[in-house]
């Protein structure tokens, strides 16, 4: 079944829900910062770039649920690096599996929409099978994005607390009708998921709550909303940015199960050997699924 027939007749959440149920709950990164690419002995162009997306590509196809490009890494280099980002994403789906493109769009209108078709769907030139999203311009600005997800069985994961420091003067202010701005956002995706059948482990939206903001998910008295909002929720931050998935377990309460922890440079350092990337995946793959189901 091509992946075009499988998104037509499965949407975004299913197939995320088999995925975290095969493999375990773990997203990878593919993050190629200049240091990384000098420690894999590689230069700093596009064809270094090509070298370690591809063996990220052979190192994690068919072995992770989510592999998650940071589109910034690619365009950095021009038309040359988005034609490597296009040739991961295909490499990926080839392999049977899927990805995220962490894109943070956010517009208004037309833009908006043109973001989306950029990425989302079979005939995207940059297709991936979801892509992340900034909420801040209003929630509202995304129903083009939301709209064409839903068409073509493709999933969104909304920014809604971040573990920047800067994050808080939006995230955590208090709107007129008594909510914080992040809560508003956990509501949004619940009523968008509202339809999500109870044996499935995740909607077709998710979140995107960084796995370091125990304290701020406490302070905001969140957990539960997360857990009502049935979607997936994109936890960066695990490994190199200090953030563990115990700590996650902790934070997420009731939600745990719904959490896709990130690792990249955790996961990056073991390279460039191929079989030491995988060896890498698979243990923190299998030490996610130990603590968080």
């Amino acid at each position: 079944m091509t992946d075009a027939t499988t998104a037509a007749t499965e949407g975004f959440g299913a197939r995320l829900s088999a995925a975290m149920d095969e493999h375990g709950p773990l997203c990878v990164g593919i993050d190629p910062h200049a240091q990384l690419l000098r420690d894999w002995g590689l230069p700093v162009d596009a064809s270094g770039l090509r070298e370690f997306a591809l063996r990220c590509v052979e190192a994690f196809g068919g072995q992770v649920a989510v592999v998650k490009p940071q589109s910034a890494f690619f365009e950095q280099f021009g038309s040359r690096g988005v034609a490597v980002l296009e040739e991961t994403l295909d490499g990926l789906r080839d392999a049977g599996t899927l990805t995220l493109l962490d894109v943070k769009r956010g517009d208004v209108g037309s833009t908006m929409a043109g973001y989306a078709a950029a990425h989302l769907g079979p005939d995207a030139p940059v297709h991936a099978d979801a892509i992340t999203v900034s909420p801040f311009l209003g929630f509202g600005s995304l129903a083009p994005a939301l709209d064409l997800a839903q068409d073509v069985g493709a999933g969104l994961f909304v920014l809604a607390l971040t573990s920047n420091p800067e994050g808080h003067e939006v995230q955590h202010a208090v709107r007129p009708d008594g909510r914080t701005v992040a809560r508003s956002i956990v509501d949004a995706v619940a009523e968008l998921n509202a339809d999500t059948p109870t044996d499935q482990r995740v909607g077709d939206i998710g979140l995107v709550v960084g796995a370091t903001t125990g304290a701020a998910i406490a302070e905001l008295d969140l957990a539960e909303a997360l857990a009502a909002c049935r979607g997936p929720l994109l936890a960066p931050g695990v490994g190199a940015q200090g953030g563990t998935v115990e700590d996650i377990a902790d934070a997420f309460g009731a939600a745990a199960r719904q959490v896709l922890p990130s690792a990249s440079r955790s996961v990056l350092g073991a390279g460039p050997d191929t079989s030491a990337l995988r060896k890498a995946l698979q243990a923190t793959a299998a030490h996610a699924a130990r603590v968080l189901g």
